[in-house]
């Protein structure tokens, strides 16, 4: 189709350029930068590394692809994919889960199959695993991690090269790395007694002190609380303590995804429970910051994406997805509000966004 305008040359080239850029949230506070990433393909999850690169982990048509941006998200390389051509078989299709980034800014990325489906031997129902090495063009040869049925992959990494890989099968389980993602430890029970909701995901990160934060749902007695363990990797047991205070009693898993994300003192989570999207801030002890757990304005559906991101002041950012419309909203220090929610448009399951060195909060549709 060609474009046809009376506009002096110059001033129509600085609309199209226009047109190309981000869009922003016009209905929030300015700190919260909302962008359509300039890649094909559906946005699943997002990180920062310690320089300041933005990683973007996406579900194409192709399968898992990843790209990265030097410009907060501006602009983004050209996506390259995961899963490499070895591990593809007719009608194997392969779905990114997870990304994390390790020592050196080393890309880490989680994966589920349909093995299942298409009834292939139940090791290969497993836990998908690959990395990109800083400077690498590819990544390594898929790897499948726990050769077992299972499924609610997270992953956790930190800059000093410890990994943690964790899953749901029945049990919760993790395999944890102390070389950047080189070689995993056979999986293990955090605490046999703990007893995970099987559908629901799990998610985990490093603290600043270096201990590992797992967030996941119990189903004892159909309790379906949210749970919080806290792990010193260094040689103590995890303890365990409970962080979500709205109960849900139900007699089937509810196949609900939640988060936790590492702040400079503590974290932050989200969850869903009954449909509503709760978060709360936690010190780094995992005791919950007053006023404890905060309802939002949001609400999911099964399996979609929820978010909370926090910064250096206290604020949070809690962002979900249901219907392929990313919602988000605001809070200061307090866990008061600040502005309205927002919402637009976004395709697939996924939410994904991070928070910039200067404290704003990127969301990617």
């Amino acid at each position: 189709m060609r474009i046809q305008s009376n506009l002096p040359a110059s001033v129509f080239l600085l609309t199209l350029i226009l047109w190309t850029l981000p869009s922003y949230a016009d209905d929030g506070p300015k700190r919260v930068v909302v962008i359509r990433p300039s890649v094909a393909g559906q946005v699943v999850k997002a990180q920062i590394g310690a320089e300041g690169t933005v990683h973007l982990l996406l579900q194409s048509n192709d399968g898992p692809q990843y790209a990265k941006s030097k410009d907060n998200g501006l602009t983004f390389s050209s996506p390259i994919s995961i899963v490499d051509a070895t591990a593809q078989k007719p009608g194997l299709e392969f779905h990114g889960e997870d990304i994390a980034v390790g020592k050196g800014g080393r890309v880490l990325v989680a994966m589920s199959n349909n093995a299942w489906k298409l009834k292939l031997p139940e090791q290969e129902w497993g836990l998908y695993y690959a990395s990109l090495a800083p400077g690498a063009n590819e990544f390594t040869p898929t790897r499948n991690l726990n050769l077992k049925p299972s499924e609610g992959f997270s992953l956790a990494a930190d800059h000093s090269g410890s990994v943690t890989a964790c899953f749901l099968s029945d049990k919760l389980y993790v395999k944890v790395s102390h070389d950047n993602g080189e070689t995993f430890t056979p999986s293990a029970e955090p605490n046999p007694v703990w007893n995970p909701c099987n559908c629901c995901t799990t998610s985990a990160a490093y603290g600043a002190d270096g201990k590992l934060a797992l967030l996941y749902r119990e189903e004892t007695d159909n309790e379906r609380d949210i749970y919080l363990v806290l792990w010193d990797q260094r040689g103590t047991e995890p303890l365990r303590k409970r962080v979500g205070r709205t109960p849900w009693k139900l007699e089937a898993c509810p196949m609900t995804y939640f988060n936790i994300t590492a702040t400079s003192s503590g974290y932050v989570a989200a969850w869903p429970t009954k449909g509503q999207v709760y978060f709360t801030r936690l010190d780094k002890d995992g005791a919950l910051l007053p006023p404890g757990e905060i309802k939002t304005p949001g609400s999911n559906g099964m399996r979609t994406g929820v978010i909370a991101l926090g910064a250096a002041d206290g604020a949070t950012l809690v962002a979900w997805k249901k219907n392929e419309l990313l919602g988000w909203q605001l809070y200061d220090a307090k866990g008061q509000p600040l502005g309205e929610p927002g919402s637009a448009s976004s395709p697939g399951n996924g939410a994904a966004g991070v928070t910039l060195p200067d404290g704003k909060f990127v969301l990617f549709l």
